[in-house]
C-alpha cells in the first residue's frame, strides 16, 4: 500500500474547511494512520520545500506555511497517491474541476488550501519527515471489505 503526507494549510485551518476535506479523503477508503497539529519551522519547511527555496516566491510561501498551525496527516491505501491527486484537483484552483477540494473550495494557487505528495516515492520521504515511528498507527480498517477486492487489500 501507497502513503502520502497531507498538509492542510493555513488557509484550510482558518477558514474551517478541515473537517470536510478530511471527510473526502475517508469518504473515498483512504485510512488515516497519523495525525497531527502543528506549527512550522523554517527547517522543515526548507528541506520540505528544498527545490523552491531559491525561487522568488518562496519567501512568501514560508512566511504563509508560518502564519498559522497546520493538519498534517498521512494517508495509505492502494494507489492512494494518485486518488489523492484526483480527489484534490489541479494545483491552480481556477482550472480545477468541480466536485474536487480545490474546485469546489479555492481561488488561488498560493491558497489552494492543501499540499500532497506527488509520487509514492515522495510519499514515503514526506512522511518519515513530519512523523516519527511511533506517530504512525498500523490497524486494520474493517471497512475494506466494502472498498477493496480481497487481492488488492
Amino acid at each position: 500500500m501507497e502513503r502520502s503526507l497531507i498538509i492542510l494549510k493555513p488557509d484550510a485551518v482558518q477558514r474551517g474547511l478541515s473537517g470536510e476535506i478530511i471527510a473526502r479523503f475517508e469518504k473515498k477508503g483512504l485510512k488515516i494512520i497519523g495525525m497531527k497539529m502543528m506549527s512550522l519551522d523554517s527547517a522543515l519547511l526548507q528541506g520540505h520545500y528544498e527545490e523552491h527555496v531559491n525561487k522568488p516566491f518562496y519567501e512568501g510561501l514560508e512566511k504563509f506555511m508560518k502564519s498559522s498551525p497546520v493538519i498534517a496527516f498521512a494517508l495509505e491505501g492502494v494507489d492512494c497517491v494518485s486518488s489523492i491527486r484526483v480527489i484534490l484537483g489541479a494545483t491552480n484552483p481556477r482550472e480545477a474541476d468541480a466536485g474536487t477540494i480545490r474546485g469546489d473550495m479555492a481561488m488561488d494557487t498560493g491558497r489552494n488550501l492543501v499540499h500532497a505528495s506527488d509520487s509514492a516515492e515522495s510519499g514515503v520521504t514526506e512522511v518519515a519527515r513530519f512523523f516519527s515511528d511511533d506517530e504512525l498507527f498500523e490497524y486494520h480498517k474493517s471497512e475494506y471489505l466494502h472498498v477493496y477486492e480481497s487481492f488488492e487489500s
